[in-house]
């Protein structure tokens, strides 16, 4: 059977005021009243049987409330983790459900758009994963820039269909080197978009071979040892397996190219490009006024409170009832190290 795990774990610092600890921005309405969970498992469920969904025990109350979810699908971390024990902790639970299960893992802070070209993508991997029992399949980007954001899939030797071998994962790289990977072309480079599929057997299998302490910890998680979870390394699936799956002759790991469009939503100029802009470059999500303003992104969760701008050029302005940020779009990474200050001298807005 075809099984979507969708992760739902991140904090999405980034999008702070809007994204908190109590509510990440996986949850939070940013499109029309839907949150990005809300896109990801009506996605999801486009091209699955069955929908999981991994998430922090904090988040409970939060995501069972998500329509197209059943309760009995969710799969509470105590706390996280990163990616690898949380893809071996979905993994082990769907596979005692179902020995034969394959499972694609999806994120839960893309859009990914249309739905049909992104189905006939991961149609492609669960097709692959199911005819050859040792492979991991992940789904690269085609780049349109040289993005120092994302990691890259350095690609090799083709296989079925438009798969290619991952020779070499190339981690987020300076400006210099992502233009060479631009310049170069997606028949050798693809941006890692984060999502897999493979059988759930066989990715267990390579956490035994490669991160054994956490294949065995997730295994008593799973048999009823709660306990063991606070015993396991933090760890990306990224670092903990599919790197070293790429240079092993147990394991093949394949990239597809993931022909929709994909847009993380990782910043608050990224949301602007999400929503869609203006002649002017504006993008805006709340009541404002905007006057002689180029390239700003505004926002605001009260309906009613007016933002106006005047003679402001690449700026974002976020406003919510405890918190407005104000900065230059081109200083929007910074957000994560802000946040970090908000942490220390205001942990109840954080």
């Amino acid at each position: 059977m075809r099984h979507a795990l969708i992760l739902a774990g991140g904090s999405g610092t980034r999008l702070w005021p809007y994204s908190t600890a109590a509510m990440p921005k996986q949850l939070v309405p940013l499109f029309g009243g839907r949150s990005l969970l809300d896109i990801a498992v009506a996605r999801a469920a486009a091209v699955a049987d069955e929908v999981w969904l991994g998430a922090g025990e904090q988040l409970r109350a939060a995501v069972s409330s998500v329509d197209g979810l059943r309760p009995d699908r969710l799969i509470l971390e105590p706390c996280g983790r990163d990616t690898l024990p949380a893809v071996a902790l979905g993994c082990a639970t769907i596979l005692a459900t179902d020995p034969d299960a394959v499972v694609a893992v999806l994120t839960a802070d893309h859009l990914i758009e249309p739905l049909d070209a992104f189905a006939a993508s991961v149609s492609a991997g669960f097709d692959l994963a199911q005819s050859t029992s040792n492979v991991l399949v992940t789904f690269g980007v085609v780049p349109d820039t040289p993005a120092t954001g994302f990691g890259y899939l350095e690609l090799g030797a083709s296989l079925a269909g438009e798969a290619r071998v991952v020779s070499r994962f190339r981690e987020k790289p300076d400006v210099a080197a992502a233009q060479g990977f631009l310049d170069a072309g997606p028949e050798r480079y693809l941006w890692n978009s984060g999502m897999f599929v493979w059988r759930a057997a066989t990715l267990l299998a390579a956490v035994d071979a490669f991160a054994p302490q956490t294949g065995r910890l997730v295994r008593e998680v799973v048999a009823g040892r709660a306990g063991a979870w606070d015993e396991i390394e933090k760890k990306s699936v990224d670092y903990g397996v599919m790197e070293p799956a790429s240079t092993s002759p147990d394991f093949t790991v394949a990239a597809l190219p993931m022909s929709a469009g994909w847009l993380d939503v990782g910043s608050w100029p990224a949301y602007g490009d999400a929503l869609g802009r203006d002649g002017h470059g504006n993008a805006v999500s709340a009541r404002a006024v905007l006057s002689g303003s180029t390239d700003c992104v505004v926002a605001s969760t009260e309906p009613d409170h007016l933002v106006a701008l005047v003679g402001c050029e690449g700026l974002v302005v976020v406003h919510t009832p405890s918190a407005t940020l104000v900065m230059p779009a081109d200083q929007a990474q910074r957000v994560k190290e802000l946040h970090a200050l908000v942490a220390e001298q205001a942990p109840e807005l954080a």
